[in-house]
């Protein structure tokens, strides 16, 4: 299941030969919190395709995170521009990236950031 998160994860993110050293440790801490998200009795052949998708979107999100935005965001020499993903923009892709896997696991998944108090009575 890990080569196809792998696998998924570079294509979303279009990551290259020079990226796969970070990329592939985002896709095992992906897979590993989306483990600990499952509800209780279910496990990631429960929901496989879910799964491996909203781990590679995590890992794809976390890669364009850490990515950021170049120093030049754009430039023209003659007739020819070159635009670049500015901060802004990969903060989006990467939140984007996160809803989507946040989606398609909302089924599977129990809350992350509940939290239950007692009220005194």
């Amino acid at each position: 299941m890990t080569e196809e998160i792998l696998m998924l994860a570079r294509a979303v993110s279009g990551a290259g030969d020079a990226e796969s050293p970070l990329l592939e440790p985002l896709c095992q801490a992906a897979r590993r919190h989306w483990e600990s998200r499952l509800r209780p009795g279910l496990t990631p052949e429960d929901c496989r395709e879910a799964f491996v998708c909203a781990a590679a979107f995590t890992a794809a999100a976390d890669l364009a995170a850490g990515r950021g935005g170049g120093a030049v965001s754009a430039f023209t020499a003659g007739e020819v521009s070159i635009k670049g993903r500015g901060a802004a923009e990969s903060a989006s892709l990467a939140r984007g990236l996160r809803e989507t896997a946040e989606r398609l696991m909302a089924p599977y998944a129990g809350e992350e950031s509940f939290c239950f108090r007692g009220v005194r009575g």
